[in-house]
């Protein structure tokens, strides 16, 4: 019968599984808090991007969320069909359209960010606000690539 290696550890344990299950729980959550608004984490994502800034490429936009252009062209798309932003062509570049968020595009912003707060918090709910916190820090520790290692 083999021996099992010195530092065998359930499968579970792994940091891989605990974090991919952990960022599936929140997603779940977060979905299910924005369902009642006819958005997910992906839109609420670009109505974070577009709060509170003058309008944005959708290059610019894509860019800073980290999807492809043809995705983001998709979501403004559905976006402006239901009068949540404008898509006018950039006076700084006519090739480019600038996104901007219309005053139901803020209203929808202001909802989604109260129950996307409120399903972060249930996924925190595990945690005292001081472990919450040095979570939150751990995470952006090893989420962002050391000094001169991009």
């Amino acid at each position: 019968m083999p021996t099992p290696a010195p530092h065998a550890m359930e499968p579970h344990d792994a940091l891989g599984y605990l974090v991919k299950h952990a960022h599936l729980r929140l997603t779940a959550l977060t979905d299910a808090a924005l369902a009642p608004l006819g958005i997910d984490g992906k839109d609420f994502g670009v109505l974070r991007v577009l709060v509170g800034r003058e309008p944005m490429s959708q290059q610019a936009v894509a860019a800073k969320l980290g999807v492809d252009r043809t995705t983001m062209v998709a979501l403004i798309d559905g976006f402006e069909a239901k009068g949540i932003v404008t898509r006018e062509p950039d006076p700084a570049d006519r090739r480019r359209n600038a996104i901007e968020l219309t005053g139901p595009g803020l209203a929808l912003y202001r909802k989604a960010d109260a129950a996307y707060l409120a399903a972060e918090a249930e996924f925190l709910a595990p945690l005292d606000a001081a472990t919450a916190a040095l979570f939150r820090q751990a995470l952006r520790a090893v989420a962002a690539p050391p000094e001169g290692h991009h």
